[in-house]
């Protein structure tokens, strides 16, 4: 037992950190070194934004996209059904520039997701064939447009015995985190996509099983997005950055997703509160069902906490113990050795994340902390569908 169960814990712990950095230089890659670009003027984009109650951003966020070089643009925003100012602060931003429209909200049909049929609606009123799919909440760098299509025209060699460009490409924006829950969990988006997907796989196959993306930034073509079915494939989910590239892949489409930390910035949440709901809501489409749950958890648990338990265990038995034979004296060490290392092994995906997508050292050194939180969360989420008890967010449960 001394050995068995440190030596799993290491197993896991190096399993995950070994396809992190294996996954990193394919997640940050360039254009220069990831096939090649088809030739490209200057691209046509309609950016596509569902806003509900973001009076506190929606100005900032379509302020980013104008400020936007070499592309061409228009801004379309669905207001729907906000109760604060959101709708009025879009509406003096269109008379200030003609590239900003206003779409008012319709009653929820039923069978819909709030934003799923705000990106329905926005989309047919996109006048371009490029669609950039943005959440209020993100803010564009000046040449994040204009690198995102030119690495969307990106092609993928001997995918399925053919040569495509990625359909749907998603980017993850660098998170900005600011109270403790936040700097401990949010970064827990990069942690699993990189320590679990297998990118050289994802790219070498449209599966559905590879389907990964991060919803608040979806950048795709008129055309697939028809093929794919629209966001009507997806009317009822609430886990679109999972649901669309999936969609897609369905119907042979690649997907792709790649690092966005130079791109754009997000701050999804603002308290404990929004940072529980926000991972509730949509945890049973995710890893919070009965194919993945018990696995994660394993893999989770195994990497991110057996080895404190087997630390302290070993440490504890060591000290109490009195006059114990040098064989046991050798394995009970042995145990907090290897116990040591997977904690240390553990670790390292999140210090080369924190660097790497400058997130947050207080929430990496409390990493094994977040694990066990988000653990709790998923299973937290597995009781509610249980119950039938659906999170709210921003006054509805189908938002």
């Amino acid at each position: 037992m001394y050995a068995f169960l440190p030596l799993t814990a290491l197993a896991l712990s190096a399993l995950g950190a070994g396809m992190f950095l294996s996954n990193l230089s394919l997640f940050r890659y360039r254009q220069e070194s990831s096939g090649e670009t088809k030739a490209i003027d200057t691209p046509s984009v309609s950016v596509l934004i569902p806003a509900r109650n973001e009076a506190e951003g929606i100005h900032r966020a379509v302020e980013s996209v104008l400020a936007s070089r070499g592309t061409e643009l228009e801004v379309v925003v669905l207001d729907d059904g906000s109760t604060d100012e959101t709708g009025d602060i879009v509406r003096r931003l269109s008379q200030q520039d003609t590239r900003v429209r206003l779409i008012e909200g319709v009653e929820l049909p039923d069978g819909w997701n709030g934003k799923q049929h705000a990106c329905y609606r926005l989309a047919q009123e996109a006048k371009y064939d490029h669609f950039l799919f943005l959440d209020a909440d993100v803010r564009l760098s000046q040449d994040a447009i204009s690198q995102l299509v030119q690495r969307k025209q990106m092609t993928y060699d001997q995918v399925d015995g053919k040569t495509i460009h990625a359909s749907l490409l998603s980017a993850f924006p660098r998170q900005e985190t600011g109270t403790l829950l936040e700097k401990m969990l949010i970064p827990m988006m990069h942690f699993i996509l990189l320590c679990y997907l297998p990118f050289s796989r994802m790219r070498s196959s449209t599966h559905p099983a590879y389907a990964s993306g991060c919803g608040q930034l979806f950048l795709t073509d008129r055309d697939s997005y028809q093929r794919a079915g629209t966001h009507q494939a997806i009317r009822s989910s609430r886990h679109d950055g999972l649901q669309l590239p999936k969609a897609y892949r369905q119907h042979g489409l690649m997907t792709d997703c790649i690092d966005g930390t130079e791109l754009a910035t997000c701050r999804m949440y603002h308290n404990a509160s929004e940072v529980v709901a926000g991972l509730l809501k949509n945890a049973n489409e995710g890893i919070a069902n009965k194919r993945l749950l018990l696995p994660f958890t394993f893999l989770l648990g195994g990497a991110h906490l057996l080895p404190w338990v087997t630390l302290i265990a070993a440490t504890l038995t060591l000290t109490s113990s009195v006059g114990n034979d040098s064989t046991s004296s050798f394995w009970i060490g042995f145990a907090i050795v290897t116990s040591g290392i997977a904690i240390a092994v553990g670790y390292l995906p999140r210090i080369v994340a924190a660097i790497a997508f400058r997130q947050s050292w207080l929430g990496a050194a409390l990493h094994p902390v977040a694990v066990l939180l988000f653990l709790v969360l998923q299973w937290w989420a597995v009781w509610n569908q249980l119950r039938g008890k659906q999170t709210a967010w921003r006054g509805r449960t189908s938002s």
